[in-house]
This record gives structure tokens, C-alpha cells and sequence, in this order.
């Protein structure tokens, strides 16, 4: 069993509309809300053996602030340009060359992209991961090359606005 937690970087600074979209920060609200589910991941014992994500300064931030929180090592967290922005087959590319010695995973990236890849192997009609939301997929493989050909079952689906107190 391989388990696939696929996250969307959590909201960005739109204080600066000048800026390079692979420069944006997050804003305060992703500032928090990436610890927060972080700490929820933590809570379930939903420990990643890789993290790998897109090279945007949001998406890497929201990577670094949940391995905080996992006790995942930031400087492990790998960055493959490929995530940015990324369709369905750019996520298919990425995983089929992870070891598969990692049998979880988590990628970090963007809308719609990853809403689309969440639905394609789940078969689920998910309209719209929102910032810093989670899926977990499990998947009934023997190595990470087979991802893209099988469904996966959708374990869960979170976002920080579930845990708002």
C-alpha cells in the first residue's frame, strides 16, 4: 500500500501585485493555516516519507511550515519545477520516478492541477481543493511507476476552514 497526500499551498500575499507569481509569499492567513494542518497531519500519525514540492515560494513555504510540524526534516523537502503549475501529467511524471522505497508521499503545488489529479485517481468530483487543503489517496501498487494506471481510494479530504475554532 502507497499513500499519496497531495496538499495545495496554502494562501498567498497579494499585497504586492507587482511581483514574479513564483516570488508570492504567503499571506498571514497562509502563515497560519499551513502550521494548522500541519499540526493535524501530526496528530494522525500522517508522517510523509518524502515531500516534494513546487518551487514557488508559496508552495514551498507551506512545505517547510508543515514539515515543521511533522518533524520532517526542511531540508529533505525536494523542489521539482515540474510542480509548478502543474497538469495531470506533470504529477504522473514526478511520481513515477520516486524510489519506492518512499511509500508516502506528499506533493505540494497548485490549483487546478491538483484538484484535477486528486479527482483523476480517485474518481471523486472534488469542485475545488482550497488553499492549504489536503488529500490523502491510498493506493494498491507495488512501486510508484504503477500510480497513474490505478485508482486510488480517497481516505480523507481537509482544509483549514474544517478546524477554524
Amino acid at each position: 500500500m502507497y499513500t499519496l497526500y497531495l496538499v495545495r499551498h496554502a494562501k498567498s500575499s497579494r499585497e504586492n501585485e507587482g511581483i514574479e507569481d513564483l516570488l508570492r509569499p504567503l499571506g498571514k492567513r497562509g502563515r497560519h493555516d499551513a502550521p494548522l494542518m500541519g499540526k493535524m497531519l501530526h496528530k494522525r500519525n500522517e508522517i510523509p516519507d518524502l515531500i516534494i514540492s513546487s518551487p514557488a515560494k508559496r508552495a514551498y513555504s507551506t512545505a517547510k511550515k508543515i514539515a515543521m510540524e511533522l518533524k520532517y526534516p526542511k531540508i529533505e523537502i525536494l523542489k521539482m519545477d515540474q510542480l509548478y503549475l502543474a497538469g495531470i501529467d506533470d504529477f504522473k511524471e514526478v511520481i513515477s520516478v520516486v524510489p519506492q522505497n518512499k511509500k508516502k508521499l506528499m506533493l505540494v503545488s497548485h490549483n487546478f492541477g491538483i484538484t484535477d489529479f486528486a479527482n483523476q485517481l480517485t474518481g471523486s468530483d472534488i469542485s475545488n481543493i482550497p488553499t492549504c487543503g489536503v488529500v490523502r489517496i491510498d493506493l494498491n501498487i507495488s512501486s510508484w511507476i504503477n500510480a497513474a494506471s490505478k485508482g486510488g481510494e480517497l481516505v480523507f479530504f481537509e482544509f483549514p476552514g474544517k478546524h477554524y475554532k
